[in-house]
């Protein structure tokens, strides 16, 4: 056993504890799709009012991210998450009772915040619990973080139609995430406080490889916020009923699930996570194509590619984060400040997607607009290279 892993005894229950917590952080978003003409109806939200509901959670969790470090520093990353599940079981109950439109956005604000606190200093959790298998930890944390995405999708208007009610299609989220509070409250060890990430994320942010990290994760998941917002409302404007879009984006979300927990083993062989990050910017550009070109043809297949290509970026990125860095401080804190500036572009999407779909009454251009990320994603991982990680960082953080 490395230095630093978890005590044998308690890394069953400590990977349990990372894979619930992982399954709580997407539900809440992609609930909301499905269910999006409900919501409307009875709130008043309209196309850009509903954009919200995700532009919101993924801007704070992009500005929370930035305070990571720092909120390590102060509480410690084993209470930080404690407290930011029971704001997310919290703010899921508080749904049952939204009549308004604000108030529907103040619940996604919560929400957010929650889910923000914790993938701030969750990789640096990985890194320091798991230091000789991070990646395929990470791969498990981010396959269950898809998986929860699916489970929202599948779950939510079928809870909802059982009810009678989308507020308890959305409510029932609660459950989870007060299971998830309760096994890291038993399993996650108290931490040091991370002074030294949060004193090194000034230094990191005068790095160009900091910036360059942070845009090829927000042009990436930006396409997820999208395609979260939007996918199930694309194809309820084809003619889908809710439950059967929701399958569709619950589809999309178990590919992403497989993506993020296979991809990331199989990268492992190498050091260099580049061909497997091109492969699924590869996947991305084929669904998005499909979505534009022939998007009945073979539904399952494409929102399939995308999903794949989605998930399995998402995790590979984190990978590549940690990688730059050795001790795990530090490559939690450029994971977490990676993170805060990718969730900031990657929040703005749904929402332009919205304003570009009333100017033209169709999804046709957020697609594209999507493709153009994919493909500039991919030109600036050429510059990834694991053989100038530690010349990209410089010499205050070498070995």
């Amino acid at each position: 056993m490395k230095r630093n892993d978890a005590p044998i005894s308690g890394q069953f229950l400590l990977l349990a504890a990372i894979a619930l917590v992982g399954l709580n952080l997407r539900p809440f978003m992609a609930g909301i799709g499905p269910l999006a003409a409900a919501i409307s109806d009875e709130t008043g939200l309209g196309l850009q009012g509903i954009s919200l509901l995700t532009l919101v959670p993924m801007f704070l969790m992009g500005v929370l991210a930035f305070a990571g470090p720092a909120l390590q520093a102060r509480v410690g990353a084993r209470q930080a998450v404690i407290a930011a599940l029971a704001v997310l079981s919290a703010a899921s109950l508080m749904r049952l009772f939204v009549t308004g439109g604000w108030q529907m956005v103040a619940t996604a604000a919560l929400l957010g915040l929650g889910a923000a606190v914790v993938q701030a200093v969750f990789p640096g959790i990985i890194k320091r619990h798991f230091p000789g298998h991070v990646g395929i930890v990470t791969g498990l944390y981010s396959g269950m973080l898809m998986g929860g995405g699916a489970l929202g999708a599948q779950l939510s208007p079928l809870i909802a139609a059982s009810w009678n009610d989308w507020h308890v299609g959305l409510a029932w989220m609660a459950i989870p995430a007060a299971l998830a509070l309760w096994l890291v409250a038993r399993s996650l060890p108290g931490d040091e406080r991370g002074r030294r990430g949060a004193s090194r994320a000034g230094v990191l942010l005068r790095r160009p490889r900091m910036w360059l990290l942070m845009a090829c994760f927000g042009l990436v998941n930006g396409g997820y916020s999208t395609a979260v917002a939007w996918l199930a409302p694309f194809y309820q404007g084809l003619g889908w009923n809710a439950a059967a879009s929701g399958s569709l984006l619950a589809i999309m979300a178990t590919a992403q699930a497989s993506a993020a927990l296979v991809l990331p083993m199989l990268a492992s062989r190498g050091q260099d996570r580049r061909p497997w990050l091109w492969l699924t910017l590869a996947l991305q550009a084929a669904g998005f194509v499909a979505l534009m070109a022939r998007p009945e043809a073979a539904p399952v297949l494409w929102v399939a590619a995308l999903g794949a290509g989605l998930g399995g970026c998402f995790a590979l990125s984190m990978i590549v984060a940690l990688d730059h860095l050795h001790d795990p401080a530090d490559a939690g804190a450029l994971a977490a400040l990676m993170q805060g500036g990718g969730f900031l572009l990657a929040a703005l999407p749904p929402w332009i997607v919205a304003i570009l779909h009333d100017f033209t009454g169709s999804f046709t251009v957020g697609w594209l607009s999507h493709l153009a990320c994919v493909i500039v994603a991919t030109l600036l991982y050429w510059r990834v290279s694991p053989a100038h990680y530690e010349r990209a960082m410089g010499p205050a953080f070498q070995r």
